[in-house]
């Protein structure tokens, strides 16, 4: 039986994936994406309210180029907000530490058959995408995390694990406009502060 996170420490071990997060001491900031019918009432508590699921998986991201990808600045039907939801450490460190890979790598799981049984304990999913640039092309060889929360996980995230949540919607706009505009330094200068985690 694989010790739990262990799938999670030998991904990460890969040179190219490196989890890269806004952070401090105590907090990491994650993005997500969502319509005004769940992010309204979210920025509004400073938490999630019951127009969010618990009953479903939920990804977070903590590449903000990532999050605009996924999102298309913010314009993508059902993403057009964007948060920054900043979690607590010690919940993140948890979700680390009960994740199983979501597709089968023969390099960490000792057979199928062990990563399938991981996969159906386990309340958190990791997935590696390709990380992004200001023009949102992949940067090839640099692997970006997501994190998928069911369950217990997804329960502890928007319950217990939330310090503060700030809609970016507005800078995700900026930026798309100064890229656009081929200003693409000052752009730059507007991404928030990611460093390794």
């Amino acid at each position: 039986m694989t010790e739990p996170g262990a799938e999670v420490r030998a991904a990460v071990g890969h040179v190219s994936r490196r989890i890269r997060a806004a952070h401090s001491a105590t907090t990491i900031t994650v993005y997500q994406a969502y319509n005004p019918g769940i992010a309204l009432p979210a920025i509004a508590a400073g938490g999630f309210t019951d127009a969010f699921r618990r009953d479903r998986m939920t990804w977070i991201k903590p590449s903000f180029l990532w999050m605009m990808y996924r999102s298309g600045w913010a314009t993508k039907e059902g993403q057009e907000h964007v948060l920054a939801v900043e979690l607590g450490r010690e919940g993140f460190e948890w979700a680390l530490a009960r994740a199983c890979l979501s597709h089968y790598d023969r390099d960490v799981h000792e057979n199928r058959a062990a990563w399938q049984r991981e996969l159906r304990r386990s309340p958190v999913r990791v997935q590696w995408d390709p990380e992004r640039d200001l023009h949102l092309r992949p940067i090839p060889g640099t692997r970006s995390l997501q994190l998928g929360l069911s369950g217990e996980a997804v329960r502890r995230y928007a319950d217990e694990w939330i310090v503060g949540i700030t809609d970016v919607t507005g800078l995700a706009h900026r930026i798309h406009a100064l890229v656009r505009a081929g200003r693409a330094d000052e752009a730059r200068a507007l991404l928030p502060g990611e460093r390794e985690y």
